[in-house]
């Protein structure tokens, strides 16, 4: 815990790891947001001066207002990202449910956007050198080769990231200070009027706005890697960030000012800028950038999944743990798809001026979402109403407008994100809703009403033994209760004589890092129950978390697990273990409506798809047996069903 806590205290190796992790998606934008205002638009002083006005007060409204200094506070223990915001919340109002899934899906297919759109900016700087190069394949092998690295843990590569990303923004900041020097008076665009100018006469003015919200599409993900870094060293190395980001896109306004009157073709500010004999060194700088804040968003998608699947709004997927860093994860699913993600993005859309179109929609949405459930957060942190419904409305008509401006975009590739995040969304809904039709016929029964029958069941020795310890999951939340389908595998389907039965039940806290256990000892030496609360960053490994409580309870004396066969227990043998993990199959339910029918049907396959139950748990394969249950156990009404006697005629 110490380790964790040092990375939050504010020092400059914090402040370098945020540069590496946190700015790259928002740090690598002035490789392509002036290019996308201009768009095939004549170079004008309007253009140039309502463009950088609104990009300076989209980054100060946007990300040093809305994210830097407020959505920060929402932190749950150290931990950020819009799914940890909706753990801080849930308990307030359950509906919130609906927004985290729409952002976390639009961030998650947004994340397969950013990588291409990224490194194509940056190597088709590589065209300017070489006219008419093929970018395409440069691009596919970079990705490639990203994604087979994740496997093996970001911190091979990730102590080099602050130190490329601090070249990376000293470059750009040197680059634009050169040429606002030529031309000092461009910094007068910092005047909202110029914004406020462009966005009245321009019959243009939504494209133009589609295309200035990409210079703060990173804003979210510096949320999310809020447990990576911590607040304070966000917050400083963003005033280093901020400075150099403004004096970029100042300097292109520079570069741009001295080509009025001309149309930008495919010329690129951003390395417009550059003297010749500096084009390569920059072009690699930009590359690793590119690289970096790529990297800074797979490994956000791969904790999004894993706090999404903790929270039942995933299925469960294999979560890998590479290294010992903590927040570390590599999931290979997601890690396949989103690199598949990538590929047919580069494939449909070729290059990054046309990827612009696609790019943004999905971040707007997200950040909607993220307004929605701060000003939650708000409420519940109890600051007073009128800066709540400020905040609301402040951010709820920013962030409406940019939409606005970003649904120009549908056709041109917005469709892509649009479709990408639907399908993520429909799984969540999926998983979510089918477990909530499971829970509606989950019949919970008094446990004390079977005590009598355990323990006779336990004594009687006419029946086979099926275990020593015998362990169910069970998914009740009060003491006094259990599944109905429990007591009918203990006592029904096969009766199972054990000495000791034991119910596990796993709770998910909304802290991010909690780690306890309570025991219960419903029949002395029989029935035990082990409730354990979990965080939801906390990997669910059942099989050694229990070993460890049973040890502790053999260790204070509190129950024998010697085996109670005489051979063994002469010798101190410790007993055998059996996990009993029941599977729900659904029974021809014809009760169910035909939405929850097409939703079980769609779950099932997800659950063919993700790990079984006794994976996900982490249980040890050998010891579990697994019984499939049906989902109505209980026995439908007479309906209708008449017996008919038969009169027989008497014979004579």
């Amino acid at each position: 815990m110490s380790n964790h806590k040092q990375l939050h205290k504010l020092s400059t190796a914090g402040v370098l790891i945020s540069l590496g992790i946190i700015y790259g998606d928002i740090g690598t934008s002035p490789l392509y947001v002036f290019q996308a205002i201009i768009g095939p638009r004549v170079i004008t002083s309007d253009l140039i001066l309502g463009g950088l006005s609104c990009i300076f007060w989209t980054l100060t409204l946007q990300t040093t207002i809305k994210y830097v200094i407020i959505t920060l506070r929402a932190d749950n223990r150290g931990e950020g990202g819009i799914f940890s915001l909706f753990s801080l919340v849930r308990r307030k109002a359950p509906w919130l449910v609906i927004p985290a899934m729409i952002g976390g899906c639009a961030l998650l297919a947004d994340g397969i956007i950013t990588p291409p759109i990224t490194v194509s900016a940056a190597i088709e700087g590589l065209e300017i050198i070489y006219p008419g190069l093929h970018t395409i394949p440069i691009v596919i092998i970079i990705l490639t080769m990203l994604f087979i690295i994740q496997q093996f843990g970001s911190s091979l590569v990730g102590k080099a990231f602050g130190p490329i990303m601090f070249i990376w923004f000293t470059m750009i900041a040197v680059l634009g200070l050169n040429f606002v020097v030529q031309y000092p008076e461009i910094l007068k665009a910092i005047n909202p009027y110029y914004a406020f100018k462009i966005l009245i006469i321009s019959p243009n003015a939504l494209m133009i706005l589609g295309a200035v919200f990409l210079c703060t599409t990173g804003a979210e993900a510096l949320y999310s890697d809020l447990g990576h870094c911590g607040r304070s060293n966000i917050r400083i190395s963003w005033i280093y960030v901020k400075t150099c980001l403004l004096l970029n896109y100042m300097g292109q306004g520079v570069w741009l000012h001295q080509h009025q009157g001309s149309l930008l073709n495919d010329a690129k500010p951003f390395y417009g800028m550059m003297p010749d004999w500096f084009l390569f060194i920059g072009i690699g700088i930009a590359t690793a950038a590119a690289i970096i804040a790529s990297q800074a968003l797979i490994a956000g998608s791969f904790t999004l999944i894993s706090e999404a699947v903790r929270l039942n709004l995933w299925p469960k997927v294999k979560i890998n743990y590479p290294s010992d860093q903590k927040g570390q994860l590599y999931v290979p699913s997601m890690n396949w798809l989103l690199w598949l993600g990538c590929l047919i993005v580069v494939f449909i859309f070729q290059e990054s001026a046309k990827m612009e179109a696609a790019y943004g929609l999905s971040i707007t949405i997200t950040m909607l979402m993220t307004t929605i459930l701060v000003s939650f957060y708000l409420k519940r942190k109890k600051f007073p109403t009128y800066m709540i419904v400020l905040f609301l409305t402040v951010y709820g008509i920013i962030e409406l407008t940019f939409l606005t401006g970003n649904l120009t975009k549908i056709h041109h590739g917005g469709w892509f994100t649009l479709m990408l995040g639907s399908i993520l969304f429909a799984v969540m809904w999926a998983w979510s809703s089918a477990r909530k039709i499971k829970n509606r016929y989950l019949r919970f029964v008094e446990i004390e009403d079977y005590y009598p029958i355990i323990k006779d069941l336990s004594e009687d020795e006419s029946v086979p033994k099926y275990a020593s310890q015998l362990v169910y999951l069970t998914s009740s939340n009060f003491k006094s209760e259990i599944e109905s389908k429990i007591l009918y595998s203990i006592i029904q389907k096969q009766p199972k004589r054990a000495d000791v039965y034991w119910l596990v039940h796993v709770d998910v806290m909304d802290e991010p890092y909690t780690k306890e256990y309570e025991v219960e000892f419903l029949i002395p030496e029989k029935l035990i129950r082990i409730d354990f609360k979990l965080g939801f960053r906390i990997e669910q490994q059942i099989n050694v978390l229990f070993r460890m409580v049973v040890a502790d309870l053999v260790k204070h004396n509190e129950i024998d697990i010697t085996s109670r066969y005489p051979s063994l227990n002469k010798h101190k043998m410790v007993g055998d273990f059996r996990f009993v993990v029941l599977e729900k199959v659904l029974s021809r339910a014809n009760t169910l409506t035909l939405i929850d029918r097409f939703t079980m049907a769609f779950y099932f396959i997800l659950k063919k798809l993700s790990l079984s139950e006794e994976r996900g748990f982490g249980l040890d394969i050998s010891f579990v047996t697994i019984e499939r249950v049906p989902l109505l156990v209980s026995i439908p009404e007479n309906d209708g069903l008449k017996r008919v006697k038969h009169h027989h005629k008497p014979h004579h």
